[in-house]
Parts: structure tokens; C-alpha cells; sequence
């Protein structure tokens, strides 16, 4: 019984400071200009196009950004495409079958079938184009195909806050609470026959690389960190609007 007191202890203490951290950087977020998130986007844009795992990629899976408050992807989805690459964004859907650990809602990554079919999408509620359900079913789906088919090269991820691990170099971060990421990123190992046995490590082949706004990179030294639990997923590395990869593998070599 102790234990899992503690247990459950140490649940609500993460989950509140995931919550304060969340609060601090959506204050901040709140501050800066349209003009400067875009500035900001196209300077990782520019540094990422001239990144060679980027280059090398041939299947990428990228988040489609909100209007406002994170660094916007359409110039990225746009590049990737004209580039002969093979584009995945996230669809979401409620799941038929649902454990006690499965959140009600989950995400898998389909393909874009052309610059045309991109432009096509309408927006959601919070303005961040959106997979037609209909259409799902034509697409091929990562989870459903990355047994037979392949998975994926690299995933551009978003997130909320991020820092460096002091210990690995990695990179930390610090989603929106709902685990959209790290459930798909849990599944797409299981299917792929990875595992993270060491949660040092972000324990997939594929490469992942989290993309931010300067504001949302917690600098060493600063007073706070992001907090992360045994189900959070460390990145590869995180290319932030000042144009700067922060690169965890580079590191190592």
C-alpha cells in the first residue's frame, strides 16, 4: 500500500508541474507577435532544409501548427513535398477498443497525396488543417502499414515547452496533456517490433526533432525544467526559430 501511495504521489506532483510549466509558457506564448512567429518559422525553415537527416529523409511525419503560439509548418509541408518526399500529418480518432490506459482519443500519421490534396484541407475549431474522415480509408496509415510498408525517416514534432536532458543530451518536452504523441510513438514501436528498454533513449529508429519557437526552449540554468514520466518520450534533437538544431545525436558522435 505504501507503494503505490508514493506511487500515485509522485502521478499528481508530474502532473502539476506539467500543469504550472503549461500555464508559465502559454503566458509567454501570449507575448509574442504574429510577425515574429513567422520570422521564426522561416529561419527553421531555411536551417532545416539544409539539415542532412532532413535531406535524407524520404518519409517524414509532420504536425500541421495551429495559427498562433507555435512555429508554423505549412512552408515545411510545402518544401517536403516539392521535394519528392513522402509526407504523414496526424489524424485523430476515437479508437473501437479502448483499455483502461487508452486515452479516449488517439493518433495515427496518413499521407498527403499531393501539394494540391495539403491546400484542399479546411481547418478545424483550432484552425489547424484537418484530414477529411471520409478520405482516411484511401490514405496509407503509419501504424497500419510500418510492419509491411516501412515505417517512417523522421517526425517533426510540436510541443508546448522543451530543454536538454543535462544527463543523455536528448531532448525533453513538454506536450499539450492530451498524449496524442507518446501513445503513437508507444504504438508505432510495438508495431515496428522496437522497444524503449532504456528510457534514457528515445528507444525508435526513426528520428524524432521537435520543433519551437525561442520562447518555448527552456534554456540551461533556467529556474524550471520539463518535468517527464516514464511514458514521455525523449527527442533526438529540437530546431528552434532562432534557426539553431539542438542535436543530441550530434553529441554523441
Amino acid at each position: 500500500m505504501a507503494s503505490a501511495s508514493a506511487s500515485a504521489a509522485a502521478a499528481a506532483a508530474l502532473k502539476s508541474s506539467k500543469k504550472e510549466l503549461r500555464s508559465r509558457i502559454k503566458t509567454l506564448l501570449s507575448t509574442v507577435t504574429n510577425d515574429s512567429v513567422q520570422m521564426q518559422s522561416t529561419a527553421a525553415l531555411h536551417r532545416l532544409i539544409n539539415f542532412k537527416p532532413y535531406q535524407q529523409a524520404k518519409r517524414i511525419g509532420i504536425y500541421l501548427a495551429m495559427p498562433t503560439g507555435e512555429l508554423q509548418t505549412d512552408a515545411i509541408v510545402r518544401h517536403a513535398l516539392e521535394s519528392g518526399k513522402q509526407v504523414f500529418v496526424p489524424y485523430l480518432y476515437k479508437p473501437t477498443f479502448q483499455s483502461p490506459d487508452t486515452p479516449r482519443s488517439v493518433m495515427d500519421m496518413v499521407d498527403l497525396r499531393s501539394l494540391s490534396d495539403f491546400e484542399s484541407l479546411e481547418r478545424d475549431s483550432w484552425g489547424i488543417p484537418t484530414i477529411p474522415a471520409e478520405t482516411v480509408d484511401e490514405r496509407e496509415s503509419i501504424l497500419k502499414t510500418v510492419s509491411t510498408k516501412g515505417g517512417l525517416d523522421m517526425i517533426l514534432l510540436p510541443g508546448v515547452a522543451f530543454d536538454k536532458d543535462p544527463k543523455t543530451n536528448f531532448i525533453r518536452r513538454l506536450g499539450h496533456g492530451k498524449g496524442f504523441y507518446d501513445y503513437f510513438l508507444h504504438r508505432y514501436r510495438q508495431q515496428s517490433g522496437a522497444h524503449m528498454t532504456d528510457p534514457a533513449d528515445p528507444g525508435t529508429d526513426v528520428l524524432l526533432y521537435g520543433l519551437a519557437l525561442e520562447e518555448q526552449f527552456l534554456k540551461s540554468g533556467a529556474e524550471i525544467s520539463v518535468p517527464v514520466g516514464e511514458h514521455d518520450s525523449l527527442l533526438h534533437g529540437l530546431l528552434t526559430g532562432d534557426g539553431e538544431i539542438r542535436d543530441g545525436l550530434a553529441s554523441r558522435e
